[in-house]
Order: structure tokens, then C-alpha cells, then sequence
């Protein structure tokens, strides 16, 4: 069949049921991400590949897999479902009526503004959401279409499925205390890890990977015994208790980067190693706004200023 004959055949809905197949590996789970039933699945991927004139997938009970001809195929289907999502918005110029939505670490809150400025530029009545939580939920969220982009760290590959991280920048876990703090006036000989005995902390959630970093160096300091812990994702608040108290907070750098510089807080001696990678997830198969995409320039912009170092130190 003449390549032009096939092409006034084929319509969006067979390359999105094809990208779902390919993706999730099985009918039943594409039906699902697609909102329609299995049957619709298999009658449409039956259309694609009798206009084709080829085989796409060898179906069996455990899932689907990808034939040479499909692997070829599935670049050329993605490039073409986001050029055609770039197309319609470019013509329609109607973002504003559309929600951008955004989920974030709340430690990532920094970058939003000069993120949120450059979209008010453009598109002065663009709404945009923005849900923070825990990584797994925001995770959760746009699986689920909830949000259309997430800034958050790398998880479990279980949970990445049918998902993209794309690397912005590294940072340390870091203790802050509040100005005066008394561990400010230990004497230097005593060393920070000696001197943090006795003080409340304030930590994010177990579970989490901060909090992995911050029990990491507490088990290998054993000794130190903390008065007791607050756990909290809510950076407000975090940032609060250690400002009113002798709380020693455990947090990303880039959660009190502006305070550390103003003097309204004070970081403490010890590196928390590994660094946290942040950066942005994306569905796979999702064809870009004009928003979205000036919201993901924006933030890699942002990003690439930021050093992959601890570049901060007190």
C-alpha cells in the first residue's frame, strides 16, 4: 500500500493506543491509561497494523512485546504526537483557559517564583496549581493525570514506569539552628557532632529520602542522643520551630539557601552525604502545552545555575 494511502488511514487514536502498549507492556493496563476497555485496545492496535501491512506486537499471556518493525516505528510516533501537541496549542493560544498543574517537593519551593514570573509574562491569566507532598504521591498524581509535571527525585524504578526523570541539580542535607543558637558558641574543639546532644530536631518523615540522609548520620553517631523530633514536610512550619526554639533542622540546602545568605539562620558544621538529586518527571507519552513547556525552560534555566556542590559552607 503507497505510504499515502496508509497515512489518510491512520488516526490519533491508533498512535496513542499504540505509545500506551508499548509503554505498558500490556493491553489491559493501556486500556486503563487510555479510560477505554481492552477490546477497543486490541480493535484499534488490529487497524494500525493492517494499514501498516506489519506486525507490531507478539501478545502473549504475560504482555506485549515490541517487534523490530515497532521499535522503529515508536520514535517516529512520539516526535509526531508532540509536534502535533505543539501545533494545536500554537494555533489555539487559548492556555490561559487551561490549569497548568505543577507537583513539588516542598523543599523545592525556591525555584517557583522566578519559575511562576516568566509564565505571568506570557500568559498573565494562566492558572496554575501547584500540589507538594511526598515524592510517592506526587508520583502518584501524575500517573494518575492529576499534575502535569513533577519536581521531585528519582524513585524506585516500580514507580517510574511509563515516567521520565530528567537530572537538574544536586544538593546536600544540611543541620540549621537559629542565630544565637547555643551550639554557635560551643567551643570549635568540641567538634558539632559532639556538641548536638541533647537538642530537639526537626526532620521530614520517615519514608522519605531526606530522612534517610539525616538517620544515616545519627546511626553512625550513635551517642548523640536527640531530645526529640518533630516530623514535618511543611517547610513553614519546619522553618518556625527552628527559628523560635533550639530545634536542629535537618534539610535540603536549597530549602534555606536565602536565609543562610541573609544571616536569619545559621548552618552547623557537619556534611550529611549522599547528595540529593533533583529533577523533573514527566509522563512519557504526554504531548507538551505551550505552558508546560515554558514552565520545564524555565526551570532547567534556574536549575543550571545551581552548582552539583556544597558551595555553602559555614
Amino acid at each position: 500500500m503507497p505510504s499515502d494511502a496508509a497515512l489518510n488511514r491512520i488516526r490519533l487514536r491508533h498512535l496513542q493506543c499504540f505509545i500506551a502498549v508499548a509503554e505498558q507492556g500490556n493491553l489491559r493496563r493501556a486500556a486503563q491509561a487510555l479510560a477505554i476497555t481492552q477490546p477497543a485496545v486490541t480493535k484499534t492496535l488490529n487497524e494500525l497494523e493492517e494499514v501498516l501491512g506489519k506486525r507490531l506486537f507478539v501478545r502473549a499471556r504475560g504482555g506485549t512485546t515490541l517487534t523490530a518493525d515497532a521499535e522503529a516505528f515508536m520514535p517516529h510516533v512520539r516526535a509526531s504526537l508532540h509536534a502535533l501537541g505543539l501545533a494545536v496549542d500554537t494555533v489555539r493560544r487559548e492556555a490561559d483557559t487551561t490549569p497548568l498543574r505543577i507537583g513539588a517537593l516542598p523543599t523545592t519551593a525556591a525555584l517557583l517564583p522566578a519559575v511562576l514570573a516568566t509564565l505571568r509574562e506570557r500568559w498573565p491569566q494562566l492558572d496554575v496549581r501547584i500540589s507538594t507532598g511526598r515524592n510517592a504521591q506526587l508520583i502518584a498524581q501524575l500517573r494518575a493525570r492529576e499534575v502535569d509535571a513533577v519536581i521531585g527525585r528519582l524513585a524506585d524504578p516500580e514507580l517510574m514506569s511509563g515516567l521520565s526523570f530528567e537530572h537538574l541539580y544536586a544538593e546536600p542535607v544540611v543541620i540549621v539552628v537559629r542565630p544565637g543558637h547555643p551550639l554557635q558558641r560551643a567551643p570549635a574543639r568540641r567538634g558539632a557532632r559532639a556538641a548536638v546532644r541533647g537538642y530537639p530536631c526537626v526532620l521530614p518523615p520517615a519514608g522519605t529520602l531526606i530522612r534517610q540522609v539525616a538517620d544515616g548520620w545519627l546511626a553512625r553517631h550513635a551517642d548523640l542522643a536527640a531530645a526529640g523530633r518533630i516530623e514535618t514536610l511543611d517547610v513553614a512550619l519546619a522553618r518556625t520551630l527552628t527559628l523560635a526554639d533550639d530545634h536542629l533542622w535537618f534539610t535540603p540546602l536549597g530549602a534555606v539557601q536565602d536565609d543562610l545568605r541573609a544571616g536569619a539562620l545559621v548552618r552547623l558544621a557537619p556534611r550529611l552525604t549522599p547528595h540529593e538529586t533533583v529533577g523533573l518527571i514527566l509522563r512519557t507519552e504526554a504531548t507538551a502545552s505551550g505552558p508546560l513547556l515554558a514552565f520545564l525552560a524555565a526551570v532547567r534555566r534556574l536549575a543550571a545555575r545551581k552548582p552539583d556542590r556544597d558551595d555553602h559552607r559555614k
